[in-house]
């Protein structure tokens, strides 16, 4: 087994992949505005700000806002090594009186009863996704997680957005709350998948009123999370209209979320721009281990904007061209494509762009 990178050993301390590639751009640095390590690390000033006070508290970080403009400064490594190991140590004790107190449990499932507690989940699932997110919830009730909406786009997850019981042909307010957004005149159930992990799904009657008696399901389950998605986009997405889509990335860009790299070829496909792929992943009907293809993309198959081109409604797949021929890739799962992709970066074919 290959050595852990410093990223993995960052992981198992808890740090998000934003959170370390924030942190290993501040140590590339050594100091720098907020402006800098955005720029450097691709995400938005106001998440590396966000991100800066949580690196600080674990003591990875110095925020020096007594100066104009604040710069962030990384701690020198000994530091940070000390205060990693006092907190272990600190941990030790604790662990080891609470170690017989709780059973091993693999899948989690919780009955929520209270109106403020579905709000709650759907919060902490939304502050807590890392990668996509998928949300139905009716438009009035939207301001109540607007907040942490825009966050999680700040922070580069991929947001898809159902809002219900709504006029799609009316002025709706999903400037920066969603990757795209669709809105159906019908009331649906509210549901929240949090990174195929998490889930939670609401009746509609708990949302709109507080006393309704009616009983909303949270649960994380790696196996049943996916089935949550599939409803939601073969039994809800295609009903609703869409309202918005966030403008393309730029290019190069690297994504892990498979979806959001189908959204951004895209986007970029219909601006004109040659794009291509390199992609990491394994081949779905072989037993080959991980490898790179790299070529350009030549079709698109999605449901995620309209005009919708998929074979049925769980499809979205890059039809990339190399020289060793062409391989229809999809994402985690992926069963009918030749090609299951781990992580895409988009970039420019310049050379196809010179030729034309």
């Amino acid at each position: 087994m290959d050595d852990p990178t410093l990223s993995d050993l960052l992981r198992q301390f808890g740090l998000s992949d934003k959170e370390v590639d924030t942190y290993l751009t501040l140590l590339e640095h050594g100091e720098a505005k907020a402006s800098t390590i955005a720029e450097a690390a691709g995400v938005s000033k106001r998440y590396v700000y966000s991100i800066s006070e949580k690196l600080e508290e674990r003591g990875f970080v110095s925020v020096n806002d007594h100066v104009v403009p604040t710069t962030i400064r990384a701690n020198p490594p000994e530091a940070v090594i000390e205060t990693l190991s006092g907190n272990l140590d600190q941990m030790r004790p604790e662990l080891e009186a609470r170690y017989s107190q709780a059973a091993p449990q693999s899948d989690e499932f919780e009955v929520v009863k209270s109106r403020v507690t579905v709000i709650k989940r759907i919060k902490s699932l939304i502050g807590g996704a890392e990668n996509e997110l998928s949300l139905s919830i009716p438009y009035e009730h939207l301001p109540e997680v607007a907040d942490e909406l825009h966050e999680a786009v700040d922070r580069d997850v991929f947001v898809l957005l159902v809002v219900t019981g709504v006029d799609p042909l009316v002025d709706l307010e999903l400037d920066g709350v969603a990757s795209v957004a669709r809105a159906w005149r019908e009331l649906m159930p509210t549901m929240v998948t949090a990174d195929r992990i998490s889930s939670l799904i609401a009746p509609t009657e708990m949302i709109s009123r507080s006393n309704s008696g009616k009983q909303a399901i949270a649960f994380t389950q790696e196996q049943l999370s996916p089935v949550m998605v599939g409803s939601f986009f073969g039994n809800y997405w295609p009903s609703a209209t869409e309202v918005y889509v966030t403008e393309p990335g730029d290019l190069p860009g690297t994504y892990t979320d498979f979806r959001s790299a189908v959204l951004q070829a895209t986007l970029h496909l219909r601006a004109g721009l040659p794009v291509s792929a390199r992609i990491r992943g394994r081949p779905v009907h072989s037993d080959s281990e991980t490898t790179e293809i790299d070529g350009r993309i030549v079709e698109v198959r999605q449901g995620l904007l309209s005009p919708i081109n998929n074979d049925f409604p769980v499809q979205n797949a890059l039809v990339v061209e190399t020289d060793d021929g062409t391989y229809m890739v999809g994402g985690s799962g992926a069963f009918v494509e030749d090609f299951e992709a781990e992580a895409v970066e988009l970039y420019v074919d310049e050379d196809a762009e010179t030729e034309e």
